[in-house]
């Protein structure tokens, strides 16, 4: 799935990097430990909202978003589509305010939710 982070994480994954790909650096983060730590997870979002202090990876991530949303994430590695695609679900279906704050900073317009919306269904993501 390429939606908003594939917004959100590359949400937690990947890290941007100039070259062809973003780094690798991050793919061992244990999303799933993220993902039940509310104090965690909201710690990147507020890092991507600029409403907070961002750690090293979190500054790597906010750099990664606008360009995977830009180019069809087409410098994530198929590890990084997949956390990414679980972050998103998992936003969507449980912190659905934090999604939309993130959806409104990154998409004001929708034009990543309707070029990424059918690819999302085929994933299970429904925005």
């Amino acid at each position: 799935m390429k939606i908003l982070c594939l917004s959100v994480v590359i949400v937690l994954l990947s890290g941007y990097a100039n070259t062809q790909k973003f780094t690798d650096k991050y793919d061992n983060v244990n999303l799933d430990q993220i993902l039940r730590n509310d104090r965690l997870l909201i710690n990147y979002v507020n890092c991507l909202l600029d409403k907070g202090r961002c750690t090293a990876d979190g500054l790597e991530l906010k750099k990664a978003v606008p360009n995977a949303l830009q180019n069809g994430c087409n410098m994530c590695s198929e590890k990084q589509r997949n956390g990414a695609t679980k972050v998103i679900r998992y936003l969507i279906d449980n912190k659905r305010a934090w999604w939309n704050e993130l959806e409104q900073k990154y998409d004001p317009q929708g034009n990543y939710r309707r070029q990424y919306e059918e690819e999302g269904k085929r994933y299970g993501v429904h925005l």
